[in-house]
């Protein structure tokens, strides 16, 4: 069979995904999956498509070699035969069709289950909870079990295809920042702002994001994930900007806060902590360090001026691929998350202080890639002076 046309990897890649992910099922108990979530059908199926918002889509498959099959809505079976190497479709008319029977007959036909216990990611914006309902009573007595953090953690660490690609996306996020300090100014609403940042990535080649540009500038700063509004930008004001770049569906994010002329004393303050909170987290991240002591670490410059609690995100999370609504994956950089770092993860860390009785916010960071080399900035500004332009 030949390449899809716009497939991102080869068939190979995808296969030995999908061995993996058969493995940690067989292992975590499971007798097979069905894969709703589009992230998860694009890494184990190449199939690169945003639409389970508003249609059913899945990737059923055993623990055994057994052929996996794609289920997918009949207006969307070009998009499945341009990216995904997997050759057995089976489609459905929206609204006519019964779609967990269709699901149902598939995992009956694999024999998988039967009865027993199938992974699906209950965690996913994908599967609503009527669709839920609907197709765990066309399975019974097979029993639907979380496997969200299970999936996701098969794309936690990055192979050379996907770090390319995430060098990628940063290269098209590094454009949005240059656009940025060329068009920041006062008298600029934050809506045509952000417009010159979006335009200048997507002429470059971007593709689209997961997440709208999450801007805000002067009062609005301490909203941690404001979108751009009508607001006219004013002499002083910070500016703080979270965007990605994207690159087969592989995002890297730049987060940046800076000046439009010389802000306030307070300001400057704030931004000088933010900075010394990121840069401690920074120091801390390394492999085999626990989530959580880095984390820590970047909280104690904030603890020594009674700042703490002015912290409202977690220091970190991992990012690769995504799909509206979110770029999140399963990896958490904070307290509460037993785990450890290890090489070829790639996270966003940044630093947020928001004061919303002062009307100040920072945000500070970007994406990071950690290799057995050290710890490498991808995109963002990072640990640095307060940029005025």
């Amino acid at each position: 069979m030949s390449r899809p046309t716009y497939a991102a990897f080869g068939e190979a890649e995808h296969r030995e995904r999908l061995a993996r992910a058969r493995q940690a099922l067989r292992h975590a108990g499971f007798d097979g999956a069905i894969v709703v979530a589009p992230e998860h059908l694009f890494y184990l199926a190449g199939y690169d498509s945003w639409v389970s918002v508003n249609s059913p889509q899945a990737l059923i498959f055993g623990i055994e070699e057994d052929v996996p099959t794609l289920v997918l809505r009949n207006v969307d079976q070009p998009l499945a035969r341009e990216t995904s190497w997997v050759a057995d479709i089976r489609t459905y008319h929206l609204h006519r069709d019964d779609v967990p029977a269709l699901i149902a007959g598939v995992v009956a036909e694999k024999r998988i289950g039967g009865p027993g216990r199938i992974a699906i990611e209950t965690q996913s914006y994908a599967l609503t909870h009527a669709f839920g309902l609907e197709l765990a009573k066309a399975l019974g007595p097979v029993v639907l079990a979380d496997a969200t953090e299970l999936l996701g953690e098969l794309r936690v660490i990055k192979s050379p295809a996907e770090l390319a690609y995430l060098r990628a996306a940063a290269r098209f996020a590094e454009i949005g920042l240059g656009a940025a300090r060329r068009h920041a100014a006062p008298g600029v609403s934050e809506i045509a702002f952000t417009a010159e940042i979006e335009a200048a990535m997507r002429r470059a080649g971007s593709d689209y994001w997961s997440i709208p540009i999450e801007l805000a500038s002067g009062p609005r700063t301490p909203g941690g994930h404001a979108t751009p509004r009508e607001r006219v930008m004013q002499p002083g004001d910070l500016v703080h900007m979270e965007f990605a770049g994207v690159s087969h569906r592989y995002h890297a994010a730049a987060i940046h806060t800076l000046a439009l002329g010389e802000p306030s004393k307070r300001a400057r303050e704030i931004y000088r902590l933010a900075v010394e909170s990121l840069a401690a987290g920074i120091a801390a991240t390394r492999i085999g360090a626990p989530v959580s002591a880095v984390e820590e670490a970047s909280l104690e410059p904030l603890r020594k001026v009674g700042l703490e609690h002015a912290a409202t995100m977690r220091f970190g999370y991992g990012i690769g691929i995504a799909y509206p609504p979110i770029w999140l994956e399963t990896l958490q950089i904070s307290r509460g998350f037993d785990r450890r770092l290890a090489a070829n993860m790639v996270f966003v860390l940044h630093a947020c202080l928001e004061l919303p009785d002062e009307h100040i916010g920072v945000i500070q960071g970007g994406t990071y890639l950690l290799s057995e080399t050290g710890l490498e900035m991808l995109v963002g500004a990072g640990a640095v002076e307060l940029e005025v332009r």
